[in-house]
């Protein structure tokens, strides 16, 4: 297939919490456009505070539908604004926030296919489209009660975590379903299919209801995370016998169009009609994507800490954890994104610098390449807020591991002052290590690169303490962001439209994406051999952190 223009773009939309991002690539992955809007800024009739509403129940927290709405008609007025050509877009994806879910009425469907174009979205879809006009989001923690039900009904966490890739939480979008049959069935009943975040948000672009997309899937307890299928168990428990209906087809793996873009956007805004829509994925395997291909970590060092580990395809499935997450990859068949969560993160090194280091990170810095590798074996851990990983951990804790077959734990009057920059860096870095070595296949090929992004990514003696703990190259990511993995996802699905076929890889690899990184430390193999040496005593720490964490509780 010819394509229509010589110089095609593609489009991602990013819909965070707090705003709706676009940006543009063109064929060679390059960004050339960007536009947002913010929530509470351009739409404050909503009355959002970051882009959500809080209650009025207890943990409650959603997002009003008909602002997402407006959100898109001012974007394309933002855009149009700017000069962009929609006549040269010939695909368009994007992302959404994760688990986050959109309740259609039994006049969705015909309200989507008959959009006007002389009328901007919220005027035709809202409030009719909808069963509920508010969407829970990811921030909602008033389904505790689902969550043991769900876990229940599939014989525990571990047995949920080994069919889904998670155990239940209460951001889940199973659990936000079995909450609202629950408490509202009448707008249950009256719910004819419903969408993630994202696959809402390819919804408008093809004037139909968008299946789900695979990697999104994965993070609603509904997915076998391994046949990327519906579970009937978990629809059961989750919403009924209705649910599967309600669900809509089986989730949509990315690299192919779902259709051609509906004539509205041709209409009102210029698109070509020719323009595909892709299927939209959720924001971390949307930033997987910008950012890293199977091989790759992705380390987000910033207020909470946060790791996207790329899998590839191996013969024996990756493993499940109740403190981990694992999501279908939205490119590559058979390929995983464990992922990694930790609550303290930025804070907790903050802390350290303000009452060790004089509240500089020059000082900091100056401690850590003071001190040798390994600490002298005072090990530190910091946890000023309840931990996810180990869960539920909260204080400092100490210990010595100078002799690793003896580790005992110490009070922090006996760690010299100077030890504790060192000590938080390797002992939130041996955290993950720890993990990795578990959750990898045992045949996966060794990970190649280690991709730092967040604020603590500019340090430069944070990134040579992570090259040497994790032995990887380290590489520091620029502005590609959830908009940008969007719009390759636009730019796959023509690339292999046009070429028959083929690899996101192999796509990647033809307009040099491998080099726009720049390599920012180098992992010292003698240091990584120190380290390796740690993780067994790491491990022993952390179980004695958690049994005294569960102790003074009980």
């Amino acid at each position: 297939m010819s394509s229509p223009v010589d110089d095609p773009l593609f489009l991602g939309l990013d819909l965070s919490t707090q705003g709706l991002k676009a940006v543009l690539i063109d064929s060679d992955g390059t960004l050339v456009h960007e536009s947002s809007v913010h929530f509470d800024r351009d739409l404050p009739s909503y009355g959002t505070t970051n882009g959500a509403i809080r209650g009025p129940d207890p943990g409650e927290v959603t997002s009003p539908v008909r602002m997402w709405l407006d959100a898109y008609d001012l974007i394309m007025e933002r855009m149009r604004a700017a000069g962009v050509d929609f006549a040269r877009i010939l695909g368009v994806s994007g992302d959404g926030q994760q688990h986050g879910s959109v309740y259609w009425s039994e006049d969705a469907e015909r309200l989507l296919a008959s959009l006007d174009a002389s009328r901007p979205l919220a005027e035709q879809l809202a409030p009719d489209a909808f069963s509920l006009p508010r969407a829970p989001i990811w921030q909602d923690s008033s389904t505790t009660r689902e969550c043991r039900e769900l876990e229940e009904a599939i014989g525990g966490a571990q047995a949920l975590a080994d069919l889904t890739g998670s155990r239940a939480y209460e951001r889940f979008t199973a659990n936000q379903i079995a909450r609202i049959r629950r408490i509202n069935p009448e707008a249950y009943h009256a719910t004819a299919r419903i969408s993630l975040v994202s696959s809402f948000m390819a919804s408008l672009f093809l004037g139909s209801i968008a299946p789900v997309e695979v990697s999104d899937a994965s993070g609603m307890n509904l997915m076998n995370v391994l046949t990327c299928q519906w579970d009937d168990r978990l629809l059961e428990a989750a919403g009924g016998p209705e649910l599967r209906a309600k669900i809509g087809p089986e989730p949509a793996p990315g690299g192919e169009f779902l259709g051609r873009i509906h004539p509205y956007w041709v209409q009102r805004w210029g698109f070509n009609p020719e323009c595909g829509i892709a299927p939209f994925t959720g924001d971390n395997p949307a930033t997987v994507v910008a950012l890293s291909t199977p091989g790759d970590a992705i380390l987000s060092l910033g207020t909470s800490t946060t790791l996207l580990l790329s899998i590839p395809p191996a013969e024996t499935a990756p493993t499940r954890f109740t403190t981990s997450h694992l999501l279908s990859h939205p490119t590559t068949q058979d390929a995983h994104i464990a992922m990694l969560c930790y609550k303290n993160g930025a804070l907790a090194r903050e802390q350290v610098r303000d009452q060790y280091a004089d509240g500089h990170w020059t000082r900091f810095n100056e401690l850590v390449e003071q001190r040798p590798v390994g600490n002298e074996g005072y090990m530190g851990f910091y946890f000023p807020l309840p931990e996810i990983i180990p869960p539920n951990v909260q204080g400092s804790f100490f210990f010595s591991t100078s002799t690793p077959s003896d580790v005992k734990p110490i009070l922090v009057s006996e760690v010299p002052a100077t030890a504790h920059p060192r000590a938080i860096l390797e002992s939130q870095f041996l955290s993950i290590r720890s993990r990795i070595t578990a959750i990898l296949p045992p045949d996966a090929p060794p990970l190649q690169r280690l991709v730092l992004s967040g604020g603590s990514s500019a340090n430069a003696v944070i990134r040579q303490v992570a090259a040497d703990i994790f032995g990887m190259r380290v590489f520091v990511a620029g502005k590609e962001g959830a908009a940008e993995g969007g719009a390759q996802l636009a730019r796959y699905a023509w690339w292999r439209e046009e070429n028959g076929g083929g690899t996101f890889e192999e796509m990647r690899a033809m307009d040099g994406a491998g080099e726009r990184m720049k390599c920012v430390a180098e992992p010292n193999w003698e240091n990584e051999k120190v380290y390796a040496g740690l993780v067994d005593p790491y491990r022993t720490c952390e179980a004695m952190v958690v049994k005294a964490c569960s102790e003074a509780t009980s």
